[in-house]
């Protein structure tokens, strides 16, 4: 089990459907120990029903807007679980208006929000984190092809996540010296609560299908898997990047 006897941390577990649970299962199975944060407005109850699933897990509430949230996160988790090995970030949010009317048409406050939520808030994480990471510390985030290229109904969206995929790089600079690692998992679309809000998802999905090397969608196990190997020691060498699972999608022209 290449996790054996981690602790990692899961930002922004919100259903079973989720990537964050696909990645808590995977790390489970290799043997770490997971502890989960969740946004306050989530029904806590599901939660823990999810949760209890995975033997000795944790969660918290923690909303990542507010940096002294984040901060007193990380200052509860050391006092609670000593040091850590890892945190996955899986958070991202946008208005449903700035995702679906057009970039041209996204609000001075949308792109604020958007971009507070799916990028900073990644930003104040690894600030944090690095306090009780463990050396050879491994923070990961989530992100999408629409960020490299153009995706109708992502929008704003896009440009929040090409903000964080800039930032891992910056990041992996930053604490680097600190023998922490930095990346970020581009994942292919998975049938999540947030991919609802995107027009045409759908579309998306059969276009995988269609046209993919690997003619499937990716599940969120398969990416959780890769959140893993990221966690482990088998990725030592490997930090600033974005690696893309989405079953080879990403390679394709027109």
């Amino acid at each position: 089990m290449i996790l054996k006897d981690k602790k990692i941390l899961i930002m922004g577990i919100r259903n079973k459907w989720s990537i964050a649970w696909g990645a808590a299962q995977s790390a489970h199975e290799q043997g770490a120990e997971v502890i989960f944060t969740y946004h306050g407005t989530e029904n806590v109850q599901k939660i823990e029903d999810l949760v209890s699933e995975i033997p000795r897990s944790k969660i918290y509430p923690c909303d990542v807007t507010d940096d002294n949230e984040v901060e007193e996160l990380f200052s509860i988790i050391e006092k609670e679980h000593g040091k850590i090995d890892g945190v996955l970030h899986s958070i991202a949010h946008a208005n449903m208006d700035d995702l679906r009317n057009g970039m041209i048409n996204t609000s001075k406050e949308g792109f604020k929000h958007a971009h507070d939520v799916s990028a900073y808030s990644f930003v104040a994480v690894c600030r944090y984190a690095k306090k009780v990471l463990n050396p050879g510390g491994s923070l990961v985030a989530l992100t999408y092809y629409g960020a490299d290229k153009v995706m109708q109904g992502y929008n704003v969206m896009g440009a929040a996540k090409a903000a964080l995929q800039t930032s891992v790089m910056y990041l992996s600079q930053d604490l680097g010296v600190d023998n922490i690692r930095v990346n970020a998992i581009s994942a292919g679309p998975i049938k999540t609560l947030s991919a609802k809000a995107i027009k045409d998802f759908n579309v998306m999905l059969e276009m995988v299908e269609e046209r993919s090397p690997l003619r499937r969608n990716v599940t969120q196990k398969e990416v959780g898997d890769v959140a893993t190997f990221l966690f482990s020691e088998l990725s030592s060498s490997i930090t600033g990047q974005t690696i893309f699972s989405d079953n080879g999608m990403s390679i394709m022209g027109i």
